[in-house]
């Protein structure tokens, strides 16, 4: 408790202008979480950091370009994304070594979420750099935040894949979890999506999470089946989507919810797909699954 007073005094004396501890900021990479879509969820610390950067780096210079503008920064800003990581890296290192202050920003949210910088991240760990995460807004956690299904337990699986099959055995290996599952899907594939899944758990609930903190932000709750149906009476929508799925129920499948899930399943898949789709979504052995679709398949 005492220890507890002695960090929150700090705390205190540390607010106000950031001029006042603004030269506090050491030498190091650091990764500086941004606001997704509400340009005021930027914490304070956020802004020191940028103000005192030497180098921000970013996906897409114009989007980081315009929340510095907002509050009136001008920094040098480097793109740092997939395609020229390799080529940028020697020249970050070289920043670090000569003891300037590198700031690493998503254009949305918290940097290495998803993303391939924890790269950049592993070398200036391997080269001895300090490496200070600056947390805030996450996309994940705010969608989870307002969801309303169970948050004691959760995993973030990042992307779909794109392809029926891919997906559908990929969700169902990720459930045996027992979490809540969290992903991002683009708009154009949404409705795809919610049907493959209200295929084989249309009675799980689902929330689609949609353009989060922004003027238009929006929260479609219900079942995999009726948040499906929604989508498809009203087309995909626009903006940024995070999708979550409650966790498996733990119960055992009867052999009636076994034979309606191979029905489904045998509507869009060939028997042995529809086999390995039900058995990974049940627990239950391959063998068995694929004897009963063969049944169900005449």
């Amino acid at each position: 408790m005492n220890q507890q007073k002695e960090d929150y005094t700090d705390f205190k004396a540390e607010l106000g202008p950031s001029k006042q501890h603004k030269s506090k900021i050491q030498a190091g990479l650091y990764v500086v979480a941004t606001p997704i879509g509400n340009l005021r969820d930027i914490t304070l610390r956020a802004l020191d950091v940028l103000e005192a950067a030497d180098l921000v780096l970013c996906e897409d210079t114009r989007i980081t370009k315009r929340l510095l503008q907002a509050y009136n920064l001008n920094k040098p800003l480097l793109a740092y994304h997939d395609h020229n990581a390799d080529k940028m890296r020697p020249k970050i290192m070289e920043a670090l070594e000569a003891g300037q202050i590198v700031a690493q920003a998503s254009d949305a949210g918290t940097p290495l979420v998803s993303d391939p910088g924890y790269k950049l991240v592993r070398d200036c760990i391997e080269e001895g750099h300090k490496v200070y995460p600056i947390p805030g807004a996450s996309a994940p956690l705010t969608a989870l935040a307002a969801a309303g299904l169970p948050s004691d337990r959760f995993l973030f699986i990042g992307f779909l894949p794109t392809k029926k099959k891919a997906k559908t055995e990929f969700l169902a290996q990720e459930s045996k979890s027992g979490a809540t599952l969290i992903c991002f899907e683009s708009p154009k594939r949404l409705t795809s999506t919610l049907s493959d899944i209200a295929e084989i758990w249309p009675d799980r609930q689902i929330v689609v999470a949609r353009e989060l903190t922004k003027m238009f932000e929006e929260f479609k709750r219900g079942t995999a089946q009726e948040v499906s149906n929604y989508y498809i009476e009203n087309g995909n929508p626009k903006g940024e989507i995070v999708l979550l799925l409650e966790p498996a129920k733990q119960t055992e499948a009867s052999e009636a919810d076994i034979d309606i899930m191979l029905q489904e399943a045998l509507k869009s898949n060939s028997v042995r797909d529809a086999a390995t789709i039900v058995a990974e979504a049940t627990s239950l052995p391959r063998k068995q699954i694929y004897k009963r679709a063969l049944d169900l398949n005449g």
